[in-house]
C-alpha cells in the first residue's frame, strides 16, 4: 500500500518551487551554509504560522516531536540560535519575490459577484503595534512603535496583490506615490478618504485607471452638468463636477463624477467621487461598499496568522515572518480554489492545524469526492514516500 508524505510535505510542494530556487540563488543566501538554508527558515516560519507558535523554544519543542519527518520538510538539525541567526542572515526580500511568483499561481477566473469584466482593487493599511523599546528601529511616536502594512486587496480574487511593509509613520497618501502598483488600464480602485490626493488622481486618469472614494466635507465642487436621474432605491444624484479650489484643479483640472447614496441603516447620506462616467451610480456605491472586504482581510490576518507577535526583534525577522504569513494566506486561497473546498478558509486552516503531519492526501483529508477534484497539475505533482 503507497504511503503518503506528511500534509506539511504536500503543502511545501504547492509553492513555485523552481522560482523560489531561483530567488535563494539570486540573493546567494544558502553559500557556505551547510544545515539549515533558506527553505528550512521558510518550513519553520510556516510552521509557526499552521500551529500558531509563540517563541523559538515554543516551535522546537512542537517540532522536537515530529522528529521523524523532519527529512519531509528539509530539515536536519535546528536550534534557537540557529533560527536567530537565519533571521538576519536570510533577508525578507526572499520571501517578498517567493509571495509574487505564488501571487502568479492564484489566478482563480471570474467572480460573479460584478457584472463588469475590470479589475477591482481596495487599497488601504493597518497598523501593527510593537514595543518600542523592543523594536527600536519601528519608532512610530515618542513612547510608541510600530508598523504599516499597506495592502492592494484584489476584490474579486478575495487575495492581496500587493504589499508594502513600511514604519507606522508613514502618511496612507504617500504610498501611491512612491509604490508603482502596476495597475493595468481600466482597472478599478477604491479606497477611503485618507488616500485623497488630487496628484495621484491625475496619475490615475492618465494612466488609464478608475478610482472610487469618498468626499471629504471640506472639499467643494463646481456643478458642470447631470447625469440621468438615478432610479434604483438609495441613489439621490449623480452629477458631474469639478473641484472649486484652484490649487486642487491645478492638480486634477479633469471633471469627476459626484454621486449621492442613502444608507438607510445609518440614515446617511453618502457622497462617492469617482472618474469613471460608464458604470451605472449604483455599481459605483456597490464598488465602494466592497471596499470592506480589505478590512474584514486585515481583521482575519491578526486574528489567524501570526503577525502581532514575532520570532525575533529585527527589522528583517519582522517582515521575513509578514511575508511568509502573507504567502500562507495565499497557499490557503489557492488550495481553497483546486481543491473546491466547500468550507471557509479558517475551517481549512484548523483542519492543517490539527493535521500538519499526518500521513494523508490532502485531497482524502478535505474530505473531497475524486469527481469533484479539478485536473490540477500541482495535485498530481506532490510527493509520495
Amino acid at each position: 500500500m503507497k504511503k503518503f508524505s506528511t500534509v506539511f510535505n504536500q503543502i511545501l510542494q504547492l509553492l513555485p518551487q523552481t522560482e523560489f530556487d531561483r530567488v535563494i540563488n539570486e540573493f546567494n543566501t544558502d553559500r557556505y551554509v551547510k544545515h539549515f538554508k533558506t527553505k528550512a527558515l521558510f518550513a519553520v516560519h510556516l510552521f509557526s504560522q499552521i500551529r500558531k507558535k509563540d517563541s523559538l523554544r515554543d516551535i522546537l519543542c512542537g517540532l522536537e516531536h515530529h522528529r521523524s519527518s523532519w527529512y519531509h520538510i528539509g530539515l536536519k538539525k535546528i536550534a534557537r540560535s540557529t533560527i536567530s541567526d537565519a533571521n538576519n542572515r536570510i533577508p525578507y526580500k526572499v520571501y517578498e519575490k517567493v509571495f509574487y511568483h505564488m501571487l502568479a499561481k492564484c489566478q482563480f477566473g471570474k467572480s460573479h459577484r460584478f457584472n463588469f469584466e475590470n479589475k477591482l482593487y481596495a487599497l488601504d493599511s493597518s497598523t501593527i503595534d510593537l514595543c518600542l523599546s523592543v523594536f527600536d528601529w519601528a519608532k512610530f511616536r515618542r513612547k510608541k512603535g510600530g508598523i504599516k502594512v499597506h495592502c492592494l486587496y484584489d476584490i474579486k480574487e478575495q487575495i492581496p496583490a500587493f504589499n508594502v511593509i513600511s514604519t507606522a509613520n508613514v502618511h496612507d497618501a504617500k504610498i501611491p506615490q512612491v509604490t508603482d502598483f502596476k495597475l493595468i488600464p481600466d482597472s478599478i480602485i477604491t479606497f477611503d478618504r485618507a488616500y485623497i490626493d488630487f496628484k495621484q488622481f491625475h496619475a490615475y486618469n492618465t494612466a488609464g485607471v478608475f478610482f472610487v472614494t469618498r468626499t471629504k466635507e471640506n472639499l467643494r465642487f463646481k456643478f458642470l452638468g447631470q447625469l440621468n436621474i438615478p432610479t434604483q432605491k438609495g441613489l439621490q444624484f449623480d452629477h458631474l463636477v469639478q473641484v472649486s479650489n484652484a490649487k486642487q484643479r491645478q492638480k486634477y483640472p479633469n471633471k469627476l463624477r459626484l454621486i449621492g447614496f442613502w444608507d438607510e441603516k445609518t440614515n446617511k447620506v453618502y457622497q462617492f467621487l469617482t472618474n469613471n462616467f460608464i458604470l451605472p451610480a449604483i455599481d459605483i456605491a456597490h464598488i465602494y461598499k466592497a471596499r470592506w472586504d480589505i478590512e474584514l482581510f486585515f481583521k482575519w490576518i491578526k486574528q489567524n496568522l501570526k503577525i502581532k507577535s514575532f520570532l525575533g526583534t529585527s527589522k528583517n525577522a519582522v517582515l521575513s515572518q509578514i511575508w511568509i504569513a502573507m504567502i500562507y494566506s495565499l497557499l490557503l486561497a489557492y488550495l481553497k480554489f483546486q481543491s473546491k473546498f466547500p468550507h471557509s478558509v479558517l475551517n481549512l486552516a484548523r483542519i492543517f492545524h490539527e493535521t500538519l503531519f499526518f500521513r494523508q492526501h490532502l485531497i482524502e483529508l478535505l474530505g473531497l469526492r475524486p469527481d469533484k477534484v479539478p485536473e490540477s497539475n500541482d495535485f498530481k505533482k506532490l510527493s509520495f514516500c
